[in-house]
Order: structure tokens, then C-alpha cells, then sequence
């Protein structure tokens, strides 16, 4: 919209600048229109359901009809042999996964975008990119099989370098690295994707200017690529952080058994059996809602952080 147009829909009462703006812009109002239906469908409408944490769920009952129970549920798991022991794995993950996983995407796009077009970066690239194409289940089997103690390719690695065989499956104190750096290696390609479109806005004369300048490769990526590229580390740090807790239960109900269930228990897995399997619905939901609070109020902290510290933030 030009100027005039503008300024003539700030004159309008609230009601006829929606319409104006809708009758302006409708095209845009179309192409929303099945992203919102799709949100309000499958996300908004089902959390009515996030009630029967404060109930005592019984199914044949239904939602409205089972009686309310307050925070009982809530009550058990603060007051749970195992709550410190879930808080504390869920957390040791995946803070070990961000202080790993979220600087490695940054360095491989700056490679990346460091090596001149052809056949070496294209094959490069490729080969970062594939692990993120392999399912979850097809991984988890890969890691069981390559660290079999006794026919896994990385014990037969460490044989030649005379050390005995690991059981790293079983040992609770591998279950963390294990699970970390082979979704490092496998997200950490994909991961740079959106760093390289970041680099790929940064203009090219600021590099010619610093080369005149005798500014070397190393002080080019220091002060010309990475601050380019901060905004977007922020917001991908932002919603890292507020996401310390949506962990996934997938992987690690594919690594996990008794022997390293010390480590392997989370927040997420315990949801899982405690709901799906053992049917105790009502609890899982207290859980599962407690966890969904952590995260947002995390994601509105450090949002609130970045805001102050930064130029940039979500909202």
C-alpha cells in the first residue's frame, strides 16, 4: 500500500480499517487460510483435553463426567522418588545437546560457505546432509549394531588399538554421549541449512572492500560473516532453549534398557509408559502439562533476555 493509502486507513474507525485492510490484501487472507484452519484443528482444539490433569480420567466416564481432582496428580509427581532423578537426565541431555549440537551447525556453514562452488562442495555437502534422511528407528538400530560388544564396528576399532571391548549400551554412563553425538551427526548438516541462506544475503563488497584492506580470510568469517548471522543465532538459541524439555521419546525408548535406565529415564519416556502404557491417563497429563510450562516459561525468559541484551527476539 502507498503513503496515502496509509495514511488514510489511519483516520478510519478499528472495524473499517479490518475491512479496508482485508479487501486490500485478500489474496494474503487465502494463502493463511488453510495454515490457520490446520493450527486451530490440531493444535488449539485438542487442548481442551489438557483438563484431565485436574480429573481423575476415567474413559468410560468421559472428560466431563469424570470428577475433578485439583493438583493431586501434580502433588504425586513433585513429591515422587523419581521426580529429581527425571528432571535431572532431562536436563543433563539435553543441555549437553545444546553446548554440542548448537555451535557445530554455525562452523560447517561458515566451511561451507567458505569453499569455492564445484564437485568438492557439492560432495560435501551431500554427505552432511544425508544422515538427516535416516529414520529414527533405522538409526536407532545402527547404533545398537555398531556398538555390539562383540560384533560392533567401533569395538572392533578400539580391539586394534588393544583396548577391550565396551558394552556401551549397557553402561549408564555412555548413554548420554551415545545418544548426543549421533543426533549431532545427524541434525548437524540440516542444522546449517539456514545458516548458509543467512550468509548467502551478505554482500559481497563488504568481503572486496576488506580484501583491499589486507583484512585475512579468518578476520573476514570474524567480522563481516558472523555478525550477519547473528539474528538468526539468537532465535535459534531462543527457541533451543525454550525447548529444553520437548525432548522427543522415540530415540530414546530405541537405546534404552534396563541396564542404562539410570540415565535414559526422561520426562518424555516416563509420559509414554506412564499414559500409553500403565493407562494412567490423568497423571501423564499432569506431567506432560507440567513439562509444557517449564518450556514456556523458558522460551519467555530467554526471549526476554535476548530482547535486553540484543536487537533481536520473537516477539
Amino acid at each position: 500500500m502507498g503513503l496515502a493509502s496509509q495514511n488514510q486507513m489511519q483516520t478510519l474507525p478499528a472495524r473499517q480499517k479490518v475491512e479496508k485492510l482485508h479487501k486490500v490484501d485478500w489474496q494474503l487472507f487465502v494463502l493463511i487460510t488453510p495454515a490457520v484452519i490446520f493450527f486451530i484443528v490440531f493444535c488449539y482444539a485438542p487442548m481442551y483435553g489438557v483438563i484431565i490433569a485436574f480429573k481423575d480420567y476415567i474413559p468410560s466416564l468421559g472428560i466431563w463426567n469424570s470428577p475433578w481432582v485439583g493438583f493431586k496428580y501434580f502433588n504425586q509427581f513433585f513429591k515422587s522418588y523419581y521426580f529429581w532423578d527425571l528432571i535431572k537426565n532431562t536436563l543433563g541431555v539435553q543441555v549437553y545437546y545444546l553446548i554440542v549440537g548448537f555451535p557445530l551447525p554455525i562452523i560447517l556453514a561458515l566451511a561451507l560457505n567458505e569453499m569455492k562452488d564445484g564437485f568438492s562442495k557439492k560432495f560435501s555437502q551431500t554427505i552432511t546432509y544425508a544422515p538427516n534422511f535416516i529414520s529414527v528407528v533405522v538409526m536407532g538400530g545402527m547404533i545398537i549394531a555398531f556398538l555390539d560388544p562383540s560384533t560392533g564396528i567401533i569395538n572392533h576399532l578400539i580391539g586394534f588399538l588393544g583396548i577391550k571391548p565396551i558394552s556401551f549400551m549397557s553402561d549408564p554412563r555412555w548413554f548420554k554421549t551415545i545418544y548426543v553425538w549421533s543426533g549431532v551427526w545427524q541434525t548437524t548438516g540440516w542444522g546449517s541449512v539456514i545458516y548458509l541462506a543467512a550468509l548467502a544475503g551478505v554482500d559481497p563488497a563488504l568481503h572486496e572492500e576488506a580484501i583491499v584492506d589486507g583484512a585475512s580470510k579468518l578476520q573476514r568469517i570474524w567480522h563481516i560473516n558472523i555478525p550477519a548471522i547473528v539474528p538468526t543465532m539468537v532465535i535459534l538459541l531462543i527457541l533451543n532453549v525454550g525447548n529444553l524439555f520437548a525432548m522427543g521419546y522415540e530415540k530414546i525408548l530405541l537405546l534404552q534398557n534396563p541396564l542404562n535406565m539410570s540415565s535414559s529415564n526422561v520426562i518424555a519416556t516416563f509420559v509414554y509408559k506412564q499414559g500409553l502404557l500403565d493407562g494412567q491417563y490423568s497423571y501423564a497429563a499432569a506431567v506432560g502439562l507440567f513439562n509444557a510450562l517449564i518450556n514456556a516459561v523458558l522460551l519467555i525468559v530467554v526471549n526476554r533476555i535476548a530482547s535486553k541484551v540484543s536487537d533481536t527476539s520473537l516477539w
